[in-house]
């Protein structure tokens, strides 16, 4: 299901210290060239705003940047997907299979209209009106369009 929490909701989760928080804050600015009046700012929107939903479609492809993604040690797989990301739609490594997948996107689009991100792997086939990659009964290139009409960015 969709999920609104924060990343500092995340890390308190997984026994981040308050003052373990507030260097990561200090670091993260830091690392973006902001000056340490910033890092209240950071602070402020990793204990109020929540992760941002990831959609993750497959169109034409050989599955190997999800697999590439699965199998990679630094960092592991299920640290991003539990803790840093929150993917609320990949196809390959959700539960959900049919009607229930296909709601689950539906839900994320509506919800979040606008902030959302969109991750694409593989492309979509323009031939035949796309009828070499069918998903959910429609060709991927509508999936795709409908999906990117409304999201904060794509990235393929």
């Amino acid at each position: 299901m969709v999920n609104s929490e924060s990343f500092y909701d995340v890390m308190r989760r997984q026994g981040i210290s308050r003052r373990s928080f507030l260097k990561y804050c200090g670091l993260t600015a830091s690392a973006l060239a902001l000056g340490p009046q910033f890092v209240g700012q950071i602070v402020h929107a990793m204990e109020t705003k929540p992760r941002t939903p990831v959609l993750w479609l497959h169109g034409l492809e050989c599955t190997c940047c999800s697999e590439s993604f699965i199998r990679s040690a630094h960092p592991l797989a299920k640290d991003v997907v539990l803790s840093m990301l929150s993917l609320d739609y990949d196809d390959t490594l959700m539960v959900s299979a049919g009607h229930q997948a296909e709601a689950i996107l539906e839900e994320t689009i509506r919800k979040y209209k606008g902030r959302y991100i969109l991750a694409v792997e593989g492309n979509p086939p323009l031939n035949e009106d796309g009828m070499f990659c069918i998903i959910g009964g429609k060709p991927f290139v509508e999936q795709l369009r409908y999906a990117a009409k409304d999201c904060l960015a794509v990235i393929a």
